[in-house]
């Protein structure tokens, strides 16, 4: 009797009305399209809405401050689109604006960032590892990894090193051989040398990640963040009670500026089956 009981009680049960809502992705510009490609993957059925702030790429460059005006426009402009789910798909921002970002939107969207899944997974993989780290001089001088890896007290040893160009340069070439000359430069820091994993700080950097391994001769794990925020968010809307497990995806990409850089990456990611729409937010 108590299992008929149950199997009327899971068919009577009805799906959350805000879980078809999408989720929404910002970053400086194609870096986080690798997030995206990402979610599409492990969440197949949920509903995509990408800001790609290409009018003011970088970000690793900018102050706080400017971070944080952006992040905050940004997810405003989410807000209006119904995004039941924030992620802020940059290291950058993650870095300077997510307790902002998080404090501006409060209960009406859940807010994520691509720093914290990465710890979590630091913590359980690599304990009394030494870990290196490369991405955006914003990312690094921040020292936020470094700060909440020190607090979980697992022994791991984070040397990092800021490879400012490298984004920039994978806005302009993509996964070119032209990127292994900074990448040989950058590399050959003494921060880098004798580890046993290297994270990937920055959602461009996946792009590279091969020349990367090529260039340690494939003997250092090269942590992409891609996946493990991906499965981060999946959990996150497990628990929430909001996973769309109904329909197919609509993916819909905004720009603060349009380039073909950004529209050329997009359809490599995505193909031709996207949305692609200029809007200027500082205008």
């Amino acid at each position: 009797m108590t299992e008929i009981l149950l199997s009327r009680n899971i068919s009577n049960m009805k799906p959350n009305p805000l879980a078809t809502q999408p989720i929404g992705i910002f970053d400086s510009g194609i870096g986080g399209l690798t997030v995206a490609h990402a979610l599409v993957k492990h969440l197949p059925k949920e509903n995509i809405v990408y800001f790609g702030d290409t009018a003011h790429m970088p970000y690793g460059d900018k102050s706080s401050a400017a971070i944080q005006a952006y992040a905050v426009k940004i997810a405003h402009m989410l807000l209006q689109q119904d995004c039941k789910l924030i992620l802020i798909a940059c290291n950058s921002a993650s870095a300077a604006a997510y307790e902002l970002v998080k404090e501006y939107i409060a209960s009406r969207a859940t807010v994520m960032n691509v720093i914290d899944p990465v710890i979590r997974y630091l913590q359980d993989q690599y304990t009394k590892k030494r870990i290196g780290l490369i991405g955006t001089r914003q990312t690094v001088n921040s020292s936020i990894y470094k700060k909440k890896i020190d607090e979980l007290k697992t022994g791991i040893t984070l040397s990092s090193h800021a490879t400012n160009l490298l984004a920039q340069a994978i806005e302009e070439f993509g996964d070119h051989a032209i990127i292994d000359t900074l990448l040989n430069e950058y590399l050959a820091h003494p921060q880098l040398k004798d580890i046993d994993a290297l994270v990937l700080a920055c959602t461009h950097y996946p792009i590279i990640k091969e020349r990367v391994a090529k260039h340690y001769k494939n003997n250092v794990a090269i942590i992409d963040s891609s996946d493990i925020v991906a499965q981060a968010v999946k959990k996150q809307l497990e628990n929430d009670s909001l996973l769309n497990t109904n329909g197919s995806s609509t993916k819909h990409f905004y720009v603060s500026d349009y380039t073909e850089s950004f529209a050329t990456n997009a359809k490599l990611f995505f193909g031709d089956d996207i949305k692609l729409e200029h809007y200027p937010l500082w205008d």
